[in-house]
Formats: structure tokens, sequence, C-alpha cells
């Protein structure tokens, strides 16, 4: 059988100009379709975030990243393989990030595995649960691949109160007496009257917002909302527990992230009176100023603006990465407990005597309470109210959120509302099972 011309020729053959242009561009594309790591991903920042409650490790990149990890136990390690990487400076810069103080990370190694896999392996302090999962892109971050530590016994806000001895202050019930809950309460009215009375503690949770990867309102002077809230919870704990018989859980003490309904169940844990969640928000519009005090509402949101600044303050966990893979159903139904009309109401008396305090030392956006769908406030057993102290995104009043004379003021002045609140509304007795 006589061969084919093509095939008998020794001559090149010559492939028209516009035609190798269409096979080079369909090679390429095939290329890339069955090779997504052809081209190799690029790390773009690595992030560390130690605290008491689990220890995040980020990763932020240009792609999807795969990646697999197992646990090795004698001593405890991590170890993750992440596919369709090499190594690169930003991704060796994680070796210095971990700080001697970090509570799960005793040092990392970082390696080229094997040809488009990077080994990174975390010496380990105690036994850890390790969760890790990716965040598509959301606001100015790109692709997120996120490590999160968790000690094998989950930090209990409790233990954590006695530890640092603020769970049983001056006033409190010595630690044994049987018939007094966790939370000291008062005499009940049939009590002997021979018998001494107990003061019952009251317990306020202060949750300042965002933190971690989720930095909140970025100033124009580059402050960011996360900072300032938690500088002011500090100062506000510090006053509240000046008064007699209080006591105070910070949601979190540090710059680390705390999902919404964390925060919620943390209020809950300890059996908490009252939950105050502090922000210092931005608005579209810099000219925008005052502070403001918010209540969850079940009919919808007070003003247009109330809703789209609780849109916004909803989407905390996407910016700071939460792992809905992982979300526990009990944990998830607090986010979505319908609170009770008496919850609200409480919250309302309560947001009234804050904001009247605050309108002696600041300007007030609205003079009254705003009430919008905020997930943060949906405990439906703690009054909860939400403080926008100030406009961050207003030049005049970052510049008096980060002094600290104004930190202060604004301190004090949510102290006597919560000191006016509960001297109209005592707190009533408490059972284990509230």
């Amino acid at each position: 059988m006589p061969r084919p011309p093509y095939l008998r020729s020794t001559a090149p053959v010559t492939i028209p100009l516009t035609r190798r242009t269409l096979l080079k561009a369909g090679g390429t594309l095939l290329l890339s379709v069955l090779s997504p790591f052809a081209r190799g991903a690029q790390i773009m920042a690595v992030r560390v975030w130690p605290a008491a409650d689990y220890t995040r490790v980020t990763l932020e990149n240009d792609s999807n990243l795969k990646a697999t990890h197992f646990v090795v136990p004698d001593p405890h390690r991590l170890v993750v393989d992440i596919e369709g990487l090499d190594l690169n400076p930003t991704l060796k810069s994680l070796v210095a990030k971990i700080q001697s103080g970090d509570p799960y990370i005793k040092q990392v190694r970082v390696g080229q595995n094997r040809p488009n896999v990077v080994r990174l392996v975390f010496d380990l302090k105690e036994e850890i649960k390790p969760q890790v999962f990716a965040l598509e892109p959301v606001g100015a971050y790109k692709h997120r691949l996120i490590f999160d530590l968790y000690p094998v016994t989950p930090v209990d806000p409790i233990a954590a109160m006695i530890e640092k001895g603020e769970w049983l202050r001056d006033g409190a019930a010595p630690i044994g007496q049987p018939e007094l809950p966790a939370l000291a309460r008062a005499a009940e009215p049939k009590a002997d009257p021979r018998q001494p009375k107990v003061a019952r503690l009251i317990t306020i949770a202060l949750d300042p917002g965002h933190g971690g990867e989720d930095p909140g309102a970025i100033g124009a002077s580059g402050s960011r909302e996360k900072d300032i809230v938690l500088a002011i919870a500090k100062r506000l704990k510090f006053k509240l527990e000046e008064l007699p018989n209080v006591r105070v859980m910070l949601t979190r003490d540090g710059d680390y992230f705390v999902p919404l309904g964390v925060r919620v169940e943390k209020a809950r844990k300890v059996q908490a009176d009252l939950f105050v969640s502090l922000h210092a928000d931005a608005f579209v519009e810099p000219s925008a100023r005052g502070s403001s005090v918010f209540v969850l509402s079940e009919k919808g949101a007070s003003s247009t603006a109330a809703r789209w600044l609780a849109n916004k303050e909803n989407l905390a966990d996407s910016i700071g990465g939460i792992n809905l893979g992982s979300t526990s159903k009990q944990l998830a139904s607090v986010l979505f407990d319908l609170s009770t009309t008496a919850q609200i109401n409480d919250s309302l008396k309560l947001g009234r005597a804050v904001l009247g305090e605050i309108g002696g030392i600041a300007r007030l956006h609205k003079g009254a309470v705003e009430q919008a769908g905020f997930a943060v406030l949906k405990a439906p057993d703690i009054p909860s109210i939400l403080i926008e102290t100030a406009f961050i995104s207003n030049p005049e009043e970052e510049a008096r959120l980060k002094d600290n004379g104004y930190q202060d003021q604004i301190a004090s002045a949510i102290t006597k509302g919560i000191r006016r609140y509960f001297a109209q509304n005592p707190p009533m007795a408490k059972s284990r099972t509230t």
C-alpha cells in the first residue's frame, strides 16, 4: 500500500502561521485544564494568631490550594502537605512568625517535600485537634488556607475566669456551699432570716467586635476597629469590676477571631446577666458621626442605616473565616434561636440607660435606641446591646477613638449606664439550668 505523501517526504512540514498560533493556543488551554497547578500557586501573605482558645495560621494565596494533613504523636506534630506549591520567601517567613508564648505551637518547619508539594511540620506543645479548610475570596482577601489548632479539651470560659481569679470575688459565695449555683444568688424571699444573706454576683459579658483575620473598619489614618474596641473593652472591664458584686468576661482578650455564635455561646456558658458588644464602625460617607446603641429586632430594622450596619456586622464570620463544615448544630441554633419579647424589652431598657449616659459625653448619631437583626445579639435569655462608640471612618472621631482620655470617658459612661439599669432592674435569682 503506497504511503501518504506527508510520510514519504523528508522535508519539514510548514504550517501556516495562523494555524500554528491556533494549535499553540489550544495546547496551552488543554494544559491549563488538565494541570491546574502547572503555573504554580503563589503565597502572598502568612499570618499567625495565637490565643488561649486556639491558634490560627493563615496562608493567603492567589488560587485555591489543596492540602492534606495528619497528626503524629510522641512528640506531637501536625504535618500538612500543600499541592501545587513551590517554596518561596513569603512561605519561609512563617518560621519567624511563631511566637515563644504561643500556647500550642513550639515551632514550624517548612520545606519542599517533592516537586509541586510543600510540607509544613508544626512541632506542638500539646496534643491538638486540627481543622484545615479553605476560604473563598472575600473583602480585601484572596484565597486563604486556614489551619486552626484547637486543644483536645476546649477552653471553658468559667475555668479561665477561675484561673485568673475573676470568678469568685468579694460578695460571692464560698466554694462548696451546697445550695448556690455557679452564679451566687441572693437569698430566697422565704429564707431563714437568721442565715447570712449572700449577694448574687452580676456577670457581664463584654464583646470586643472583630479580631484576628477580621480587622473591622479601618480609619483614614490606618487605625483598626478591632484594636480600638479591645482597648475600650479592657478599660470598661476594669471600671465595671470596681462595682460591688460584678465580674466581667471578655469574649476575646487578644487579637484573634471569635465567630459570632461562639461569642453568644461564651456568654451563655458563664450565665451572663448582660451582653455588651463594642464596635467603632464605618459608613460610606466620612461625614457620618456620633455614637449609637442597638438591640435586636424581631420585626425588621428601625432604619435603613441600622439594617445596612447589621448586614455588615453579620459578615464578620465570612471575613474572619469560619469553618462551616465544623459548626455544630447546637452552635448554629444559637444564631437562629428566636429571642423572646422579654429579652428585647430588657435590652431596650439597658440600651436607653447606656445611650443616655453616652449622650452626656459624646454626640449621638440617633437620639433613640435602634433595632436590627444583629446575629451577635441573639442570645434568647440575656439582655444584649451593641454599642457603636463612634465612626472610625470620620477623621475627627477616629482621632477621639485613639485618644486614651476619650476611651476612658466612653468606658465610664457605659459603666454608669449599666449601673443605672441594674438600679432600676435588680437581677433575679438564677438556677443552674438557666
